[in-house]
């Protein structure tokens, strides 16, 4: 079977889906590797790199998708909002695509994608999983993002992290607060705290209380009811709106008392819930940084503007989209290794091994044969159920 790789075309996108350190697993998995040329250029990894561990480089993107029986993208359409919608022409009956899909966000783009008749693979549904753990990009993604958000805090803000003693003086460092400790808001306690400052962090979920403490953070503990804070999966749950206010009042204090913060709490499938409200925005030191990692789902914090780094009553607030893309070099590397591990499990002796063998592709399974085959994203979409059952 033939896996192809297309350059990604969404804006500003440096990522690629497969490195050349891939190709010979792959081939040992009976896979050959056809690649665009210049796809991964812009990550670090030139075309000479890949034809030396055995991929093929072809001319053009029509070439890629109609050699491949595979197609493997960073930024497949639904993920890719921009121009992702070009490559459905491209695909073909029978054919397998695998990446970001972004499939909660548009019952439109999902059945878009179904109609094309592509046996769809979305990375975001992956499930939790000790056997999965090495496919999942989702939080090899949002590891490299909570990097990234310290390293863009630290460059903006007008304070240095560390505490250092000089001949003027004591510095004293930085205080660092994190809302939101999953994947990205626990390696952004790691790098904030590996920089020397003063580390917060508050989540719903107590039970991530011993984690943020065995990265020498603070846990932030207010008298709320949150028994019911985390699902089966392990990720937060959405909580009625006067749970958030009373939130919202008791986290106010706490976000005075910081020079930065940075968000990063999702629930899957819904808009970002408000944590951050403009009085307290406008309470916060004049110079102090907000960095809003659920930007894209429609910010954690009231003034953020998606794409965009604002300044409002002094404080500056940025709303990045696509930070693990900033990375590109490592963020390709992990993301490789990802679907590496997916392919490795997904075909056997040649053949797709269908999704009632396994529940790793029976969850991520999106859409096959033209229909949205996935019964959860149905059921989340508000799809038909007897369309799923049949």
């Amino acid at each position: 079977m033939i896996v192809g790789v297309p350059k990604e075309i969404y804006p500003g996108e440096r990522r690629v889906a497969l490195t050349p350190a891939v190709v010979p697993m792959l081939a040992k998995a009976g896979l050959e590797v056809v690649i665009e040329s210049g796809a991964g250029e812009k990550a670090g990894y030139p075309d000479a790199q890949y034809q030396e561990k055995g991929a093929k480089i072809l001319s053009d993107r029509n070439s890629v998708f109609a050699q491949s029986d595979i197609v493997v993208q960073v930024l497949c359409h639904g993920a890719n909002d921009k121009n992702g919608a070009s490559d459905l022409q491209l695909m073909r009956q029978g054919q397998v695509l695998i990446g970001f899909m972004r499939p909660l966000a548009s019952a439109e783009t999902v059945q878009q994608i179904a109609k094309t008749g592509v046996s769809a693979y979305s990375v975001e549904l992956m499930p939790r999983t000790t056997r999965a753990q090495s496919m999942d990009a989702l939080s090899a993604m949002a590891s490299i993002a909570g990097y990234k958000a310290v390293v863009v805090v630290a460059d903006e803000l007008p304070r240095i992290f560390p505490m250092m003693t000089t001949a003027a003086g004591t510095i004293t460092p930085s205080r660092i607060l994190v809302i939101g400790a999953g994947v990205a808001g626990l390696q952004a306690i790691a790098t904030a705290k590996r920089l020397g400052a003063v580390v917060s962090a508050y989540d719903v979920r107590p039970a991530v209380k011993e984690q943020v403490q065995s990265l020498g953070g603070r846990f932030v503990e207010l008298p709320l009811e949150t028994k019911d804070a985390q699902d089966a999966g392990g990720y937060a749950k959405a909580q009625d709106e006067a749970f958030y206010a009373k939130q919202r009042e008791l986290l106010g204090k706490v976000i005075a008392e910081s020079d930065a913060v940075i968000t990063t709490a999702a629930v899957p499938g819904k808009k970002a819930p408000i944590l951050v409200t403009e009085a307290m925005v406008k309470g916060m030191a004049p110079g102090s940084v907000v960095l809003d990692l659920a930007a894209e789902r429609g910010g954690n914090c009231e003034l953020t503007k998606p794409g965009e780094k604002t300044v409002q009553y002094g404080v500056t607030i940025i709303g990045p989209i696509n930070l693990a893309g900033g990375a590109p070099y490592h963020s390709s590397q992990v993301y490789a290794r990802n679907l590496t591990a997916f392919l490795q499990n997904l075909v056997k002796e040649g053949k797709v091994r269908p999704p009632e063998s396994d529940d790793i592709i029976r969850d991520t399974l999106l859409t096959q044969r033209g229909e949205v085959t996935n019964a959860r994203i149905r059921e989340m979409l508000g799809l038909p159920a007897a369309v799923a059952a049949q």
